[in-house]
Parts: C-alpha cells; sequence; structure tokens
C-alpha cells in the first residue's frame, strides 16, 4: 500500500500565503495589475493569494497541458485555454502551482510578452529551482520543496488530490498504485 508524507501543513500554506500577498501588494500599489491564474493546479493558491492582497486586481485564467495523467512532463506544452482579456501595456502577475523544469513558464512568459504585456512576473507557490532545464525568472516563492511528486492544496496526479488540505509528496507502493491516506 503506497502513502502519503506530509511536506507542508496547512497552517505553514497561510503563513507564506499571507506574506507573499503583502509583498505583491506593496510592490503593486497604485499600478493596474492583471491576476493571471494558470489552470488547473494554481486555482486554490490563485483563490487565498487574491484575497490577501490589498490593491484592486483583474483576474483571468490561463490553461496549458504539458503533463496529462504522468508524474513527469512530456515536455511539449499545448495552450488549451487563452487568456481573455487584453493585457498590451499591463503589468501581469503569472500564478503558478509549481515551477519545476521551467518549460511551462517560459512557454506562458513568452506568450504573455507577445501579447504585448508591459511586465510580467512570476509567483508560484511551490519553486524546484534544482529541477530547472530552462532558466527562468520566479520573483515571488512560497514555498521551496526540493524533491518529490507533490499532491494537495490544488496540487494533482490524474486529476485526483486537489481536495487535501496541505501539500503531501505522493508514495507509490509496489504495485505503482499511489494511494494518499
Amino acid at each position: 500500500m503506497g502513502s502519503r508524507v506530509l511536506r507542508v501543513s496547512e497552517s505553514e500554506i497561510a503563513e507564506r500565503v499571507s506574506e507573499i500577498a503583502k509583498t505583491i501588494s506593496l510592490d503593486y500599489r497604485g499600478r493596474e495589475l492583471i491576476v493571471v491564474g494558470v489552470l488547473k493546479g494554481a486555482f486554490v493558491f490563485l483563490a487565498d493569494l487574491v484575497r490577501k492582497l490589498t490593491i484592486p486586481v483583474v483576474l483571468d485564467f490561463i490553461q496549458v497541458a504539458s503533463y496529462g495523467a504522468s508524474m513527469t512532463s512530456s515536455g511539449t506544452i499545448s495552450l488549451k485555454l487563452p487568456i481573455s482579456m487584453d493585457v498590451k501595456g499591463k503589468d501581469v502577475l503569472l500564478v503558478e502551482d509549481i515551477v519545476d523544469t521551467g518549460g511551462t513558464i517560459r512557454f506562458l512568459l513568452d506568450h504573455i510578452l507577445s501579447l504585448g504585456a508591459a511586465s510580467v512576473a512570476v509567483c508560484a507557490m511551490i519553486d524546484k529551482p534544482e529541477r530547472r532545464k530552462v532558466e527562468v525568472p520566479v520573483r515571488y516563492v512560497c514555498l521551496r520543496v526540493p524533491e518529490g511528486f507533490l499532491v494537495g492544496y490544488g496540487l494533482d496526479h490524474a486529476e485526483r488530490y486537489r481536495e487535501l488540505p496541505g501539500i503531501y509528496e505522493l508514495i507509490t507502493d509496489a504495485s505503482g498504485e499511489n494511494h494518499p491516506e
């Protein structure tokens, strides 16, 4: 039987989200900010983050595909849902669940900049810089969790486990089955 190992508690997450929201609010005070959440993994983090911001923001979403049901990225990134608003001349904050290899964020940064955004900053719930294959700027980082396949707090494996309140490492049993307990 597989198991899960708690890596970050619900209270630790809440504390870091509040700290990052304060920093973002100070950095963008007096400016118009478009916050773009990367679906689906960032939706829980995004909801908590925007509720802690003390500045007005406009919210939009984008969705790409690179993982599918696998525990590793396919390396091929495709745009599934484009941004619905005009970002030309605007400051954009791209909110992502995990930045690991950098490929998805590089794709998204290039895409949003090609739409004419004045600036694009990345806010990641989890940063795994040791897995980088493509260097990308991650301006705001809530947590650095260096190893393991993570689920919970919006993070999934094959669309499962998003509902877990903390962040867990998914451990597979001898049969390859994943069983967070």
